[in-house]
């Protein structure tokens, strides 16, 4: 500094000295220059300092691949974005996306795969973070250790997911036409039980349950053998009874004029077999060989006249001559063709019942009262439709 230039005076001068003034500026010109070196070395360090606080390295887990990521964000979901992953409903992430992320922090990400599964015919559809079928039945709670699945259980899943069979073993009892067995089979569906045992179904057979249902351990299965078979038999035409009133034959009285001949026809019939019996018939159609031929019955008209000694005898105070009268006219030659004979209209086994032999129109009039009186002795006028005239 030049002799007389100090710099504590030269301030207090309000004139301008010469030489203080230049040595004063170089003073202070050097100041400046090291305060500002200061302020640019403390900012070079503020901003390393910040550069480390906000990077972090993390461990970052994708379906079980671990890697190193670096990143400046404060949320898991940040480090996931800059990472470029994204997550889904079905995907877990730990810690939650919202979670604030240190240095040395882990993030696990495990995607969502959907999972078909069809177990026993039945098909559900699953969400699973499993990684292969086998972990993904565990952990899905699936009970299929002894069951048969389509694919491999060390097969893994990829992030398209999979679909996959699987049958338990079952214990059934499979009737077929009425022969029953116990079988034990890894089949789904009652179809399949019949397509593994060699059995096949015919159009017109019955099923208990239908082919598709779902098969299940203990289930019974009944297949009904149903057939219709069409045979062809010769068989008799019965032939038709034709009547004919005549005046030559008493009242009450009948007589086969001409016998009655069947015919013969082939006949066709639909059989219908269940399990192996036939339970119905019906005629398919039906061919005429030979005509049959008409009975003739004449029948009788002309009123019946006896003599005094055919009379019919009264006793106990009874109208057995009004009973003979509404029961056949008062012919003791009546005969019925229901088989009924007589004055009294006897049947053949009530007529030997109380005593008679042989055929009544052959016995006399006092013979058939005699029968008659015996009849009502036993049993009373109920034995005749026209019992009450016993009482005119």
């Amino acid at each position: 500094m030049p002799l007389g230039a100090v710099p504590g005076r030269c301030r207090a001068l309000s004139v301008t000295v010469p030489g203080c003034f230049d040595v004063w500026i170089h003073v202070l010109s050097r100041y400046v220059r090291l305060a500002a070196q200061g302020v640019a070395l403390t900012g070079i360090v503020a901003g390393s300092v910040a550069f480390a606080s906000f990077d972090k390295s993390l461990d970052l887990t994708v379906d079980g691949r671990t890697r190193a990521v670096h990143s400046f964000g404060s949320t898991v979901g940040d480090v996931l974005a800059s990472s470029g992953i994204s997550v889904g409903p079905h995907d877990i992430v730990s810690p939650s996306a919202s979670a604030a992320v240190q240095d040395g922090s882990r993030i696990v990400v495990r995607y969502g795969r959907k999972l078909t599964v069809t177990l026993d015919g039945r098909t559900h559809d699953y969400w699973t973070t499993a990684l292969t079928v086998d972990e993904a039945l565990t952990q899905l709670g699936l009970r299929a250790d002894t069951a048969r699945l389509s694919v491999s259980r060390s097969m893994p899943l990829g992030r398209t997911g999979l679909r996959l069979s699987a049958a338990t073993r079952k214990s059934v009892q499979l009737t077929v036409a009425g022969k029953t067995s116990t079988r034990t089979t890894y089949a789904m569906t009652v179809g399949d039980l019949l397509a593994q045992s060699r059995v096949s179904v015919g159009p017109l057979d019955r099923l208990s349950l239908a082919a598709s249902t779902p098969l299940s351990n203990g289930a019974r299965v009944v297949l009904t053998r149903v057939q219709r078979n069409v045979n062809t038999a010769k068989a008799a035409v019965p032939f038709p009874v034709t009547t004919v009133r005549s005046a030559a034959l008493a009242k009450g009285t009948t007589q086969v004029q001409r016998s009655g001949r069947p015919g013969l026809a082939v006949v066709s019939y639909v059989d219908t077999l269940v399990d192996g019996r036939r339970t119905a018939r019906a005629v398919m159609s039906s061919t005429v060989l030979a005509d049959p031929v008409a009975q003739i019955v004449l029948v009788g008209t002309k009123p019946a006249s006896f003599s005094a000694a055919g009379a019919i005898p009264s006793g106990g105070g009874l109208n057995w001559a009004a009973l003979a009268q509404c029961e056949s006219g008062g012919n003791p030659q009546a005969v019925n063709p229901n088989g009924h004979y007589g004055l009294y209209q006897f049947s053949l086994q009530t007529w030997a019942a109380v005593g008679g032999s042989g055929n009544p129109i052959d016995a006399s009039v006092a013979e058939q009262t005699r029968r008659a009186q015996i009849l009502y002795a036993r049993a009373g006028a109920g034995q005749w439709s026209c019992g009450a005239h016993l009482f005119d």
